[in-house]
């Protein structure tokens, strides 16, 4: 585990995560790119899923799931560029929305995304297309890991989210296992019975 990526499970746990074994090839067929190598070690730690109404997706979706398709890069990409080219003029002429890539999405519905215009992946800065933020589009010069560090840390300069997260305990869970838990009709959050799932009924 590199540096950034033990720094993020410090506060992160990766406990219910797992490695999601990507196809790199096939993903670089399909995003004509390689994809930066902190995305490649979160997968082989955390895998996709989701912590605290954030979600990160996968590039390609999985050949069988118990209930439902995880999110992928496709259609959240699509909506990022699509929100880009809506802009009315007012988006930066320098940049070409086909340089936008989805990772990650949020509850708010914020997607969370690469610009993708330095040929080397491992530099590409995030950028937040978000549903309620002050701009629609913001850029944060650091790469997908260390963004969801400075999130679960609360170290952001300016909060990148439409949903807030902050001041609240967090923990990351795997599409599968919380497509397990669904199955078996527990909280996917908790792991616990519907009815013990609230904090005041944990002791």
């Amino acid at each position: 585990m590199d540096a950034s990526l033990a720094a993020l499970a410090e506060i992160l746990p990766p406990d219910l995560g797992a490695d999601e074994r990507i196809d790199r090839r096939a993903a670089e067929a399909r995003w004509g790119t390689r994809l930066p190598r902190d995305y490649t070690a979160f997968m082989s730690v955390y895998g996709a899923g989701s912590f605290s109404e954030v979600g990160v997706l996968m590039p390609l979706p999985p050949r069988e799931y118990p209930l439902w398709c995880p999110g992928t890069f496709e259609e959240e990409t699509a909506n990022a560029r699509y929100t880009w080219e809506m802009r009315d003029g007012q988006a930066d002429p320098g940049i070409d929305p086909e340089h936008i890539l989805a990772w990650g999405v949020t509850s708010g519905p914020d997607i969370l995304c690469w610009l993708t215009a330095d040929p080397e992946p491992d530099r590409w800065p995030v950028l937040v297309c978000g549903r309620h933020t002050d701009d629609v589009f913001t850029l944060f010069d650091c790469g997908m890991v260390e963004f969801l560090r400075r999130l679960v840390a609360d170290e952001h300069d300016t909060y990148p989210l439409s949903v807030d997260i902050r001041g609240g305990s967090h923990r990351y869970v795997h599409w599968l296992e919380e497509q397990r838990r669904r199955l078996a009709e527990v909280d996917p959050d908790t792991g616990l019975p519907w009815a013990l799932s609230s904090p005041e009924d944990w002791s």
